[in-house]
């Protein structure tokens, strides 16, 4: 399958200057990066004068090492203890039709009460 060429990406500016980002970015790829993070814009960390101790790629590589994309998936059984809806509903009628009559005048009230 082939992949489609994108073209590059130009902005133009307020002042309605021309801006190429992929050119920018690609000229200052060595460049140190603004922070506390010891690495340049292309993401090399750099040691004691700007150079570079570890390339970019050994630093996603060791990482992916230690952090893989997906946990391996463990099918669990479903524990027989749990209780089916339909048989928490029937349990929960049976306990309220056994704990509560209808009085004369038409009001529920708990069995065994004698008002």
């Amino acid at each position: 399958m082939a992949m489609k060429q994108q073209g590059r990406k130009q902005y133009r500016s307020m002042q309605g200057k021309a801006i190429d980002m992929d050119m920018l970015r690609k000229k200052n790829e060595l460049t140190p990066a603004v922070g506390n993070v010891r690495v340049n814009a292309r993401g090399d960390e750099l040691g004691p004068g700007g150079q570079i101790i570890r390339k970019r790629e050994d630093v996603l590589k060791e990482y992916y090492e230690d952090n893989p994309a997906m946990p391996d998936e463990i099918a669990l059984k479903k524990p027989e203890s749990i209780i089916e809806p339909d048989q928490f509903n029937n349990k929960a009628q049976k306990n309220q039709e056994d704990e509560w009559i209808e009085d004369e005048n038409g009001d529920f009230v708990r069995r065994g009460d004698d008002d």
